[in-house]
């Protein structure tokens, strides 16, 4: 079995970003044990600025890039995603990944989120971003491969170790079906009535909310949940 561990970086926090770094690790599984093969990273020229939020996170520059590197397309991205044939995709917070990459380009692979996973094995975690995740765990790393943080193969490397430890608490089987599951989300979290509990929100903005085909699934789930859980409330005698 071939797990392929992806992580962006991109020239800011919308969909409308660019990706500009690429960074691939496959975990296979040998025997009983699992290993990490070596970290496989791209630089993709941006047509357009890299925006200062997302500089000050990963720290490249357009001088970082040159002209012979290419920009970002479909077609460059299945030739670094489709080589060896994998079984799912794997990212940390894999919805951010999902939203630059098209299933074309993964030839349709199932995704495993490690943010996702590490919620349900380790819920006692006291964070569960990769690199906290990293050094709550123990996890001892080349720092020629783990570092720096926030650029892509160093990322795909840390999340690859993540997923290898959490591998030996849960079955790929599990993984996936935590991954499709929406996440919970306790609170709104943003618009007019952010931060309160969605109990509180007026009917009408939770079928607005529920309506909203472009609107992050799991926010989309989470009004609808809420307003199924109303009408059932409203049944009971």
């Amino acid at each position: 079995m071939r797990l392929r561990v992806v992580d962006l970086e991109t020239t800011g926090g919308d969909r409308a970003s660019e990706i500009i770094e690429v960074g691939v690790v496959d975990v296979v599984r040998e025997g009983e044990a699992w290993r990490a093969l070596p970290p496989v990273s791209r630089l993709f020229r941006p047509k357009g600025p890299i925006s200062f939020h997302a500089m000050a996170v990963h720290h490249l520059t357009l001088e970082d890039f040159c002209e012979a590197d290419p920009h970002c397309d479909e077609s460059r991205l299945r030739e670094l995603l489709m080589g060896e044939p994998a079984d799912a995709m794997v990212a940390h917070s894999a919805q951010f990944e999902r939203g630059f990459i098209a299933d074309t380009a993964t030839g349709g692979l199932p995704w495993i989120c490690t943010v996702k996973a590490s919620k349900q094995v380790w819920p006692q975690a006291p964070g569960h971003s990769n690199q906290v995740l990293r050094y709550w765990r123990g996890l001892r790393l080349d720092p020629a491969l783990a570092q720096p943080a926030h650029r892509a193969g160093p990322d795909a490397w840390v999340t690859a170790h993540i997923l290898i430890d959490l591998l030996k608490e849960a079955s790929v089987e599990q993984m996936l079906a935590w991954t499709r599951e929406p996440r919970r989300l306790d609170r709104i979290p943003f618009g007019k009535h952010r931060g309160r509990a969605w109990a509180e929100a007026p009917d009408d903005y939770l079928r607005w909310m529920a309506g909203q085909g472009e609107m992050d699934a799991d926010v989309v789930a989470a009004a609808r949940q809420e307003l199924a859980r109303r009408a059932a409330d409203a049944e009971t005698p």
